[in-house]
């Protein structure tokens, strides 16, 4: 929870840390890379990351070896191959110099921290407030950040009293780097740094690399003692403590028990340390610069804070955390003469949907919640699956035929056999694949080639089952009405529609739903032309090869998409990225084809085998053979699951992975729903706990981005109850229990929210205020419908009265009977907050 003594983790970044990936023998390949601050999320800069934040200042690094090499470890990221040229003919005991894209970096060799050159940087500094860093004064004089260290040449060259040397270099620096008195340092301790010192530039001080004593040469070793760097670096301790003076004590903690982060010489850091040491100090300078105009993903929590509440987000958080309790309040006492108020299970719908928004506003939008770094393991990813199975296999029970079926077999018909993917089997499906992207998510398990093509299928096989599911709907049903259409897409859509506005994302952000949305537009409009001759297989079939060249030449050709994009811009002040969207449509858009054709083909050969429509010849052929008929489908579900590795199994990444992914992840899908349904017992078993994840798999989809994952899905959430996030591993594991806990749960409670306000907003009631006494009965039942708002005041006798209460119970009236009104008005007010968010 909020840490009241170092809320923006400012001192979290400065003094402490671990490393999630040292080296531990055979399990760390690359180790020293993730570097894990108390509680935030430090972020790797980039070259184009560096730049966004100093744009034309410069970086100064000043003093011995060890500055020096974080100097190189900076330039590295601006640009690797100049840098690694530049290095290899470099002076070693020499000024340095650096420059990329108008960044400049500068090392000052100064290692008893004496020369003038350093002086003069101090002056520069000291003189420039935050106004005048703007380019139209002196400003640009300064550094931008200031980085000093050294200590070491004291210890092996100045041979009388080197600490009170030290002390005198430093003396000298402190009182340039110190702006906060003694009477404001409370009140400002727990500012972000960069507000706290009144400048938009820093000057830091590295504590004395502390060396693998065991690893110098003989001549460092006796000049070098332990004595000598301790005393140095408690001096500094000193100096932080009651000065005020910015020392990165987490420079120590980084090669404190870490024998392999050393290089041989036992003074420097290997490379990837000396990378997070630079890393440490951007964060320290860039990321409440960053978090203020660069927007989501706020994936840099260290030393930052937040934006400022909008008007929308407000207007959210006054209704989830002060209306919507009201309403329920009011609601629980039957205030009906006071306000016409929803009904009792509306107005609990909507606590819950505005409760769960405001809870991922202040989850991933405040510093309330600790947030740390994901790290994979293989070993970690492995339990998690292991642990989902077992839950599953443990969880295995007959699935029920629907009542309409099972009155039909009678009541003591024991002998029972589902149809073709029935809903219990989709739904265990969308859960095991729901459990395994959380894995993949949580663990960080991207970079993995194997998992990362397994979860893309995973993605293909939902848009799949939305091909056939709708497919098969609209030609069984043939209900093309804006009513059906519109339950859908704003089940779909009503809780990935309301958190961009919270959380300072976009719609596109949470891409599942913006992605089902599309597909099931396409397969109406694909089924709704020519509707009247659906029967014809033929032009049906036509119908669906004509969609999906349509379709896939709209994404493809460059210009079209980038039109509408545009136009979003222009008259909605729409910002999407149609780079990404191109990718997401067109990594699966032939598999929602394909389901299509199966759904079709199903329901053609369920009704071909009828009683009454049924060729005898063939299906008695079938019936007769049922072991032959078995054998040749598990063989065809094998061959195409052969084909699928044939074809992928030389991809030597994931982006060439991608480019196979359209044209063959229908046979691996196929292949898994003809064997899943390939035998009666198959077909009538199901693991209940993938089937309950599977009926919210939407919204742990969704709230997984701010309630179980943080900073935008870029790391993992903790509430901070057990232990500073990321210090400890039995902390980080009770913690997990408990977020997990909190997330699935609030998935839950938001499904059944969202399926009550859909029917709210879709399917408005038009009964009499007689038959309000039987409401909470209809929805204990399902049956769920919105109450009749303004029937007090419609009641005859004061329309008679009241002419203008009349008009508005007319008007109400209206909008309760009138579906078109009701969208129209919640589009409207979507544009209205679209043009005015700030």
């Amino acid at each position: 929870m909020l840490d009241a003594q170092d809320p923006y983790k400012c001192g979290a970044l400065l003094n402490q840390g671990t490393w999630l990936d040292a080296a531990r023998g055979q399990y760390s390949k690359r180790p020293f890379q993730k570097w894990q601050p108390p509680g935030c999320l430090m972020h790797e800069y980039k070259a184009e990351n560096i730049r966004n934040c100093l744009k034309s200042k410069r970086v100064v690094y000043i003093g011995d070896s060890t500055a020096r090499q974080i100097f190189w470890a900076t330039a590295k990221k601006l640009d690797p191959v100049v840098a690694e040229n530049a290095l290899r003919i470099a002076e070693k005991h020499r000024d340095l110099s650096f420059t990329s894209a108008g960044v400049g970096l500068e090392f000052i060799w100064d290692p008893f921290l004496n020369s003038t050159t350093l002086h003069d940087e101090l002056l520069a500094y000291h003189d420039v407030p935050k106004a005048a860093n703007d380019g139209t004064s002196n400003g640009n004089d300064s550094a931008a950040l200031i980085l000093v260290g050294a200590g070491l040449w004291h210890a092996r060259h100045v041979e009388v009293n080197p600490l009170k040397a030290f002390k005198d270099a430093i003396d000298n620096i402190v009182p340039f780097m110190t702006h906060v008195d003694s009477a404001t340092a409370a009140r400002t301790a727990s500012e972000p740094l960069l507000q706290r010192r009144g400048t938009s530039n820093l000057l830091l001080l590295a504590p004395v690399q502390v060396p693998l004593y065991e690893s110098l040469s003989p001549s460092r070793a006796a000049s070098i003692a332990p004595e000598k760097i301790e005393g140095m670096n408690e001096y500094l301790r000193g100096l932080s403590a009651y000065q005020g003076a910015d020392v990165i004590w987490s420079y120590s903690r980084m090669t404190w028990q870490e024998k392999l982060a050393y290089e041989e010489s036992g003074l420097h850091v290997v490379e990837n340390v000396a990378g997070r040491k630079a890393d440490l100090v951007l964060n320290l300078r860039c990321n409440a610069e960053a978090a203020l105009f660069l927007g989501y993903p706020f994936n840099r929590t260290c030393c930052s804070n937040y934006r400022r509440l909008g008007w929308v987000q407000w207007a959210v958080l006054v209704c989830g955390l002060g209306l919507s309790p009201l309403v329920v309040l009011l609601r629980s006492r039957d205030y009906r003469r006071t306000f016409p108020l929803p009904s009792s299970g509306h107005s609990r719908a909507l606590l819950t949907f505005f409760l769960a928004v405001c809870y991922c506003f202040y989850a991933d939008r405040t510093q309330i919640f600790n947030k740390y770094q994901k790290y994979y393991s293989q070993r970690d990813f492995i339990a998690f699956c292991l642990a989902v199975l077992a839950l599953g296999v443990l969880s295995i029970r007959r699935s029920i035929l629907p009542a309409r079926l099972e009155s039909t077999e009678g009541v003591h018909q024991r002998v029972m056999d589902q149809p073709f993917l029935p809903r219990d089997q989709t739904e265990e499906w969308k859960g095991w694949m729901q459990f395994i992207i959380l894995i993949y998510h949580y663990t960080g398990a991207s970079k993995v080639p194997g998992i990362y093509e397994a979860v893309r299928l995973m993605v293909a096989a939902y848009l799949f089952m939305t091909g056939f599911g709708h497919a098969v709907f609209f030609y069984k049903k043939g209900d093309y009405s804006l009513r059906r259409t519109a339950s859908v897409l704003v089940r779909l859509n009503l809780l990935s529609c309301v958190l961009p506005y919270v959380m300072r994302t976009d719609y596109l952000f949470y891409y599942f739903a913006p992605l089902v949305s599309f597909w099931f537009m396409v397969i109406y409009f694909t089924m709704r032309i020519g509707h009247s001759r659906n029967y014809n297989t033929a032009f049906l079939f036509s119908k669906i090869v004509a969609s999906a060249t349509l379709v896939n030449a709209l994404i493809r050709v460059p210009g079209i998409l980038e039109a509408i994009f545009l136009i979003l811009r222009k008259t909605c002040r729409i910002h999407w990225d149609v780079t990404e969207w191109r990718f997401r449509i067109l990594l699966d858009i032939f598999v929602v084809y394909f389901g299509m054709v199966s759904g079709i083909l199903y329901v053609k050969i369920s009704t071909q085998s009828s009683e009454r429509h049924r060729p005898k010849v063939a299906f008695n052929t079938l019936q007769q053979h049922p072991f032959s008929v078995q054998v040749f489908f598990t063989i065809l579900a094998l061959a195409l699951s052969l084909i699928f590795w044939a074809l992928t199994r030389h991809s030597a990444d994931k982006y060439e992975y991608n480019r196979w992914q359209p044209y063959v992840s229908c046979f691996p899908i196929l292949s898994f729903v003809i064997l899943r349904n390939l035998h009666r017992h198959l077909r009538n078993f199901h693991s209940s706990i993938f089937a309950w994840l599977g009926r919210c798999c939407l919204e742990t989809f969704t709230l997984q981005f701010h309630t179980w994952l943080a900073g935008d899905t870029k790391g993992l959430l903790s509430t901070g109850l057990f232990g500073r996030a990321g210090m400890s591993s039995s902390g980080r594991r009770e913690d997990f229990v408990l977020v997990t806990a909190i997330f699935l749960w609030m998935s839950w409670c938001v499904a059944h929210a969202t399926t009550v306000l859909t029917d709210w907003i879709i399917d408005p009631s038009e009964g009499e205020p007689g038959k309000q006494s039987s409401e909470d009965g209809e929805l204990r039942r399902g049956c769920f419908r919105l109450p009749p708002f303004g029937t007090r005041i419609a009641l005859p006798s004061r329309n008679e009265t009241y002419p203008a209460k009349a008009t508005l119970a007319s008007f109400v009236r209206h909008f309760r009977e009138n579906l078109t009104m009701r969208l129209g008005v919640l589009l409207a007010i979507m544009w209205f907050a679209n043009i005015t968010y700030t």
